[in-house]
């Protein structure tokens, strides 16, 4: 019988990232023989075919083919498609992997598509899934495109005519599962150097006759890795004009396909030749003139019959682009505005400031707003990768209201909806939007706990607050060298970058201190104050817990326990390790546990219903801040997270479930023994984690120590300090 799916993986150069790629192809509940994975060895110059051989070893279901003559990515890519034998076929990048599910989740999309073709129903020709951006600081983004797809006709299957805002995503092939058949009868190939999935995936989305999206992130694509195409300088960038060639030659194929669509396909192709041109360190310097000068010969070649230039900044760019105006154009580019010769002959546009900007207009506006001068009473604040108010961030907006009230504090949110969860009153800025490139340009202050893009280049008289988010356990910065599952993908000289743009960067307690100053080298000045987060913690009343547990719903008299495993970048997502179910049991009705999953992992902590005589258990893992999971609890249970040392301040029992502490520590490299010198009792298995939690309070002492070691700064001040020390303060 023939596989169901097929994964074509081309390897070449990534011995680093193939292991962790190849223990993602898992699924809990394949069926024996529905998937397959052809492993394609394009004569990489390292350990990977070795790799992969091994692994074939182990794993039946792959087959490594190791190519005489290295053919590049789509040449690796067409090679595995003439082996495949499935239904259908997904090409998955070797220095990427797929979530934990994520397999078992696919198959089961294209079960339910086989079942509707057998019951007469047309099957999907595309199946495209949702997927997340991995940075090499280990930040996550969402797929910035989601909005275009979610609860739109692609849930349940239509054509790219019926949607065409599909055609303004991400064009690559790695989110997208073939249907085999319909796929080697479009005739089309994959090109050779960079960008060469494209001319297979236009085609593929325009012919469709059926597609649909899942919505689930299915896929984890690496950015910014060292020799990645979109963060290396190479003459290859032009290679893309070949891929356009053979798009616009399939339209001229299949005259079927409608003018808006053909129109949308030549704006899109242009729209990335001019982004790729204008990224810095992309197009070599002596190849820029040539360059344009290609796109400009595209624009002649490929422009639609009645093509009308949009409006705005884009439609000026694109009207000197087809001039061949590469001057004038950079002189737009470099002030926002034009020489006048070229204004008395180009029809007069809203200024690039005006608009909302994407892709390379938001260099224009950036650098134009960056020529204003500094806000001297402007102040950025960000958390968690701009996923909304929280933190130390969070803490310091707040006293500096009270203390230097002068300063306008504006927070940066990924989206609306993050917006819509920001306390009444705050203000905020969206990323990339013309509101948020001008707040980068001109804020005096940057306050942050994890840092800053690097695009956004901090100007002479800027003060850069790094608060960080916790006190470190596990190794940190510079010194996970030393451990490379925990620094997978990570880029150390552009955390040497980052770290060089801090002027101040708080600290919990003298531990942090230490190992902060080591893990984090620069000229920075280390604020020994503190986090300003616990402050609330350590001025905690017991009505203010009393209310926090009335609005989660804890009974009165219930010994609310709240459990909060960390992340472990080996298995790469939320794992419960502690049996929850079995534990609300032992813990009776008396208990209420409550379950926070890491800030990393999306979709809860699944099905925790539990019985009439078990203890009540509440997925908290959404609840916006944390600190009123602290207050609201009576006890602590987790392994190795930073939240130990914060709960701590509030001197209530803490419960360590550690079953997999050795592998941790080899894994992810920890600063002291934890087993050594534990907040309180320690349990290595189920049965002994329901007895530390029965007996209610077992190691004070040990709880006792550890507050001493790491809570001498939590008095309630340290939001004040930190403030004192950064701002300019009103007295008085």
């Amino acid at each position: 019988m023939s596989p169901l799916l097929s994964i074509v993986l081309p390897v070449h150069g990534v011995e680093r990232y193939l292991p962790h790629c190849l223990d993602s192809l898992t699924a809990e509940h394949a069926r024996p023989g529905e998937v397959e994975v052809i492993a394609v060895d394009d004569l990489s110059p390292d350990g990977c075919g070795e790799i992969l051989d091994a692994h074939a070893a182990r794993d039946d279901r792959f087959r490594v083919l190791h190519l005489a003559e290295n053919q590049g990515l789509g040449g690796a890519r067409a090679a595995g498609l003439a082996e495949a034998g499935g239904r259908y076929v997904w090409f998955v990048d070797s220095d990427d992997w797929l979530p934990p599910g994520t397999l078992d989740a696919v198959l089961a999309e294209l079960r339910r598509e086989q079942e509707t073709e057998q019951a007469g129903g047309r099957p999907v020709d595309v199946l495209l899934t949702d997927f997340t951006h991995v940075y090499q600081d280990g930040g996550t983004e969402p797929n910035p495109w989601r909005h275009l797809l979610s609860g739109s006709p692609l849930a349940e299957g239509c054509t790219l005519a019926e949607h065409p805002a599909l055609l303004t995503a991400v064009m690559a092939v790695w989110n997208k599962v073939f249907r085999r058949a319909y796929l080697l009868g479009l005739d089309v190939a994959f090109g050779r150097g960079y960008y060469e999935d494209i001319s297979v995936t236009y085609p593929a989305l325009l012919a469709a006759e059926r597609l649909r999206y899942l919505d689930r992130s299915c896929y984890a694509y690496r950015r910014g890795r060292p020799g990645a195409i979109t963060n290396t300088a190479s003459p290859k960038h032009a290679d893309a004009f070949a891929q356009y060639d053979a798009i616009f030659a399939f339209l001229e194929r299949h005259p079927g396909i409608g003018a808006p669509l053909r129109t949308l396909v030549f704006e899109r192709t242009v729209r990335q030749a001019v982004t790729v041109y204008d990224t810095p360190g992309l197009v070599p310097t002596a190849l820029r003139a040539e360059f344009f000068g290609r796109i400009t010969d595209h624009f002649e070649r490929h422009r639609p019959a009645g093509y009308r230039f949009p409006g705005g900044v884009r439609g000026l760019q694109y009207r000197l682009v087809a001039r061949g105006a590469r001057r004038s154009y950079a002189e737009l580019r470099r002030t926002g505005q034009l020489p006048r010769t070229v204004k008395r002959s180009t029809r007069a546009v809203a200024p690039a400031v005006r608009k909302a900007v994407r892709g390379s207009a938001r260099f224009t506006a950036y650098n134009a707003f960056r020529r204003l001068p500094l806000d001297r009473n402007l102040a950025v604040y960000a958390a968690y990768w701009h996923r909304g108010y929280a933190c130390n961030p969070a803490a310091i907006y707040e006293k500096a209201k009270e203390l230097a009230p002068q300063i306008r504090g504006v927070w940066v949110v990924e989206d609306r909806a993050r917006a819509a969860t920001l306390p009444p009153g705050v203000p905020y800025v969206i990323v990339n939007t013309p509101a948020y490139l001008r707040a980068m340009a001109t804020a005096t202050y940057f306050v942050n706990n994890v840092n800053f893009p690097h695009t956004m280049a901090k100007r002479p008289g800027t003060v850069h607050l790094q608060t960080q988010h916790g006190t470190p356990l596990k190794t940190m910065g510079m010194d996970l060298k030393d451990f490379p599952v925990a620094a997978d993908g990570m880029d150390f000289e552009r955390l040497r970058e980052a770290v060089g743009r801090w002027d101040y960067l708080v600290s919990s307690n003298p531990h942090t201190s230490e190992h902060f100053a080591r893990a984090f080298p620069g000229r920075y000045t280390m604020l020994d104050t503190g986090y300003p987060r616990n402050d609330r913690l350590a001025l905690a009343t017991p009505e203010e817990c009393a209310a926090v547990r009335e609005r989660l719903g804890i009974a009165p008299g219930s010994t609310a326990v709240l459990y909060a495993p960390t992340h472990r970048e080996a298995q790469g997502g939320y794992v419960p390790l502690a049996d929850l179910k079995e534990l609300a049991h032992r813990l009776g009705p008396s208990f209420t546990l409550l379950v926070r999953t890491h800030y990393f992992h999306d979709g809860g902590a699944g099905d925790l219903t539990a019985g009439p005589e078990d203890a009540r258990v509440l997925d908290v893992s959404d609840h916006p801040v944390v600190e009123d999971l602290f207050l609201a609890s009576d006890a602590l249970v987790t392994d190795y997270s930073s939240m130990m040392f914060d709960y701590a301040v509030l001197d209530r029992p803490i419960v360590i479930f550690a079953p997999d502490w050795a592998e941790y520590r080899r894994d992810r490299g920890v600063y002291f023994d934890l087993m050594a010198e534990p907040p309180g009792a320690v349990a290595a298995d189920q049965d002994r984690l329901a007895e530390a939690l029965l007996a209610g309070d077992p190691e004070p002492a040990a709880r006792a120590a550890f507050r001493k070691r790491f809570c001498p700064w939590d008095d309630g001040g340290a939001a004040e300090r930190v403030v004192r020390r950064v701002f300019p303060v009103q007295e008085g």
